[in-house]
């Protein structure tokens, strides 16, 4: 890959370090989150990885140094400390029911970063015991795969990268079979990026397996592996980074949706709310959490207002209706309380506001014992016919004597 200016290494960089930095605040908020911890550690190693990884760092770090290849122990070490935070990450990820307090996950967290420091210690001793004098930025690899304790360094980092690709690789798959949504969609990508760090690896083996038997295949380190290693780091930030940010915004999607879905059976029920907020004042600006409270609030109390009026008789008969003409019994159940429900507020609204009976019946409804159950309550009343002819025939009753 020809990027003398390095721009293929620093733009996915200034990507990951945006996520860094987006991910700092609520670090800060909750410092003894051991899964955030190990969500900005990774996000920081891969922006390092990026950074460190382009040919002018390389060339500014042996300047600096004055050492000719200082950077290459300084990207063998930041490639295998990136392994090692995904392993953790996914450890802390995937804690299932049976670790409750996670000392089963932190053991085996502690492990591995140790396993990773430990490798990273070996990979500075052995370059620092190795020789090699000549500068390579584009391939180290491959010239000096024939030189006692540098070809050593190079192995262990190949095959501390090629094990934690392995690792992650089954974690991920495993996991994925297990799990829907964006969650699934994460690891995935991530699953696909530690394929392709295989390729690099198997990549760079190729190109050094080569030089051992005296043949050119440097192209494999030079061009083919680099540009394997930008698209996997990419892959698996991206797997990481996915589900965290779309859990909030898919749950708040979907109390939105039951926030439109429950219209219905709130403006069924806005004349019998005597204690309604109004949140009109603070326009688009309020919060959906407290929309959600406050109409799912408006309609409970609704519901206590009309619930003298409502018929056990009245639902009974429109649930077996229902479940005679093939209904499933939640959604049967729906419209019997729908309809009883519609009935109850024309006899409310035709009794008068100030003429609610002292004592009603026991509780006639089910479905509003849950949010579900409400929001199928609500849709009944869009949309179903027997909720529109229990609602006439209530309508075409003889007004009661007052």
């Amino acid at each position: 890959m020809n990027d003398p200016q390095g721009l293929g290494f620093y733009l996915p960089g200034c990507v990951l370090l945006l996520a860094t930095l987006l991910k700092l605040p609520a670090l800060r908020r909750n410092p003894r989150d051991e899964l955030l911890r190990a969500v900005c550690a990774l996000l920081a190693l891969a922006t390092a990885v990026f950074a460190f990884t382009a040919i002018p760092s390389l060339a500014a770090v042996n300047r600096m140094t004055g050492v000719p290849n200082a950077a290459a122990p300084l990207v063998y070490s930041l490639i295998t400390a990136f392994s090692g935070a995904n392993i953790v990450l996914i450890l802390h990820w995937s804690r299932g029911p049976a670790d409750v307090d996670g000392e089963r996950t932190r053991r085996r967290a502690r492990l591995c970063a140790a396993i990773t420091v430990a490798v990273i210690v070996a990979i500075n001793t052995l370059f620092v015991l190795g020789d090699a004098p000549v500068e390579r930025l584009r391939d180290l690899d491959t010239y000096y795969a024939n030189t006692p304790f540098i070809r050593e360094t190079i192995l262990l980092y190949l095959t501390a990268h090629t094990t934690a690709a392995v690792t992650m690789t089954v974690l991920c798959w495993g996991w994925a079979r297990e799990v829907r949504g964006a969650l699934r969609a994460g690891l995935a990508l991530i699953a696909a990026g530690y394929v392709l760090n295989l390729c690099y690896d198997v990549a760079k083996f190729a190109a050094v397996g080569a030089r051992w038997a005296g043949r050119d295949w440097d192209v494999l380190a030079v061009e083919v592996a680099p540009a394997l290693a930008s698209v996997s780091a990419l892959l698996i930030a991206a797997g990481f980074v996915l589900p965290l940010v779309a859990e909030p915004v898919v749950s708040r999607w979907r109390m939105w949706r039951r926030y439109r879905r429950l219209r219905p059976l709130h403006e069924e029920l806005r004349g019998a709310t005597e204690r309604s907020i109004d949140l009109s004042a603070g326009g688009g600006w309020v919060p959906i959490e407290i929309r959600l409270t406050q109409r799912e609030s408006d309609i409970h109390d609704g519901i206590l207002t009309v619930n003298p009026y409502l018929q056990a008789e009245l639902r009974d008969r429109a649930l077996r209706k229902e479940l005679a003409d093939g209904r499933p019994a939640e959604e049967a159940a729906a419209v019997a309380d729908a309809a009883a429900l519609v009935s109850a507020v024309v006899r409310w609204e035709r009794a008068g506001t100030e003429a609610t009976p002292s004592a009603g019946p026991d509780a006639v409804l089910t479905s509003p014992s849950s949010p579900q159950g409400l929001v199928r309550m609500s849709l009944a009343l869009s949309r179903s016919a027997t909720v529109r002819s229990f609602r006439r025939s209530a309508l075409e009753e003889r007004s009661p004597a007052r």
